[in-house]
């Protein structure tokens, strides 16, 4: 029985696991593009924001400095505000900490997909080169042993089969080290731009002092 079932998932030949790592490619870019324009569009200059949010916690100026942070667009910004709307350092560093979580999931989503592809993607292509090198056995033996049109086909379309296996892994794998790169350093700077508002917190000022 487990011979009847091999025999029939390899009439089918590799054509299939082809055009399974084809879908899985273009799944991929999708999701490599939308999180780039995430990233790029909730980008903003946190030294400049960092040093400007600095200065108007100094001068009390709490008011402007929630309206400095609400114009920006970045995630760093946001979980800095969620700090600043705190009523004392205790409940802003939860603030903070738990923004950062919903910062996190909202960065890292769907890259479990690129991750798990870039992991996977080789030994899709492997089974495809399995089911191929079947085949190829399969024609060669009708052929009584004879190299035939049929028999190099089989045998080309296995190694195809690695080939694409391997190209769609490489990027998949790259662009999900790069995302998790920037991620990293994206809470990086958050956690930078947090301890601001903690330190004015931890100041003993009130959280609505300057405001009007």
């Amino acid at each position: 029985m487990g011979i009847e079932r091999i025999n029939r998932i390899t009439a089918y030949g590799a054509e299939w696991v082809l055009w399974l790592l084809i879908m899985a490619s273009i799944v991929a870019i999708a999701i490599v593009i939308e999180r780039a324009v995430l990233l790029v569009s909730s980008r903003d200059n946190i030294a400049r924001l960092r040093h400007e949010l600095r200065e108007l916690l100094a001068k009390h100026d709490v008011a402007g400095a929630r309206r400095r942070l609400d114009a920006s667009p970045s995630f760093e910004a946001a979980i800095a505000r969620a700090g600043l709307d705190a009523d004392g350092a205790p409940s802003a560093e939860d603030r903070i900490l738990g923004e950062q979580q919903v910062a996190r999931l909202k960065l890292e989503r769907n890259l479990g997909f690129l991750g798990t592809l870039g992991s996977n993607a080789p030994f899709i292509g492997l089974l495809g080169t399995v089911i191929g090198v079947v085949r190829a056995f399969h024609e060669l033996s009708r052929s009584t042993g004879q190299v035939t049109a049929g028999l190099l086909a089989e045998i080309g379309e296995a190694l195809i089969a690695t080939a694409v296996g391997i190209m769609v892994a490489l990027p998949a794998i790259a662009f999900f080290n790069l995302f998790q790169r920037a991620i990293k350093a994206r809470l990086g700077q958050s956690d930078a731009l947090g301890r601001e508002v903690l330190a004015y917190m931890k100041s003993g000022t009130p959280a609505d002092a300057g405001a009007e």
